[in-house]
């Protein structure tokens, strides 16, 4: 498992959106970027910018997923039948940590791969600690028996921020299923993402 290497909000002041959609982020207060000069007027970015702002984006809402990760996700994507876009989203909804993410499980990416990695995630009835394990369709994810009783588990649960999406179907509180691969529009995103300029950056 990779460890995070910057700060959670960072990502938010650099971007300048509430990439995460918390209401603790920094951007709910000041919307310019972080540093002496974070209040300099922005010049216009280059299409190579624009592409890569996308990539870190994507890449950032997604935990930091380590770029030989992240690229090695969009290879698959980019030789699988369809929109090579729609495909990339698709993968990358269907890590585990993303799964238990979406479950509410966890307030944050990061508490979701915490829980993952620390052993208190079933996939199917068996223990799984790796994060970017890829969940099938009609797979069952449920929390272990101690998570049960986490105060993290908890206070995820009873955020009004969030709502289960409909492609992770809920057995109960401890429970869910991944009923389908979800398509762009789906995905519950707080911030527009553009995967096209993702796919864009790598195949320059």
């Amino acid at each position: 498992m990779s460890k995070r290497s910057s700060a959670k909000y960072k990502l938010d002041r650099r971007m300048g959106e509430n990439v995460f959609g918390r209401p603790k982020s920094p951007v709910n207060r000041r919307e310019y970027g972080p540093g002496q000069h974070g209040q300099r007027r922005k010049g216009k970015m280059s299409d190579f910018g624009i592409q890569l702002r996308a990539k870190q984006k994507l890449k950032g809402y997604y935990g930091d997923v380590t770029e030989k990760q992240f690229k090695r996700t969009f290879v698959e994507a980019s030789r699988m039948k369809g929109d090579a876009s729609q495909n990339l989203i698709g993968l990358l909804e269907r890590r585990l940590d993303m799964v238990v993410y979406r479950a509410k499980f966890a307030p944050t990416i990061w508490a979701a791969r915490q829980l993952v990695s620390h052993g208190h995630i079933r996939v199917n009835g068996v223990k799984c600690n790796i994060a970017s394990r890829r969940v099938d369709i009609n797979d069952v994810i449920e929390l272990g028996p101690k998570a049960k009783e986490m105060a993290l588990v908890m206070e995820a649960q009873s955020l009004a921020e969030r709502d289960i999406p409909e492609y992770v179907v809920a057995d109960g509180t401890d429970k869910v299923t991944l009923a389908r691969v979800p398509t762009l529009d789906e995905v519950p995103y707080p911030v527009r993402m553009e995967p096209n300029l993702v796919v864009e950056f790598y195949s320059r």
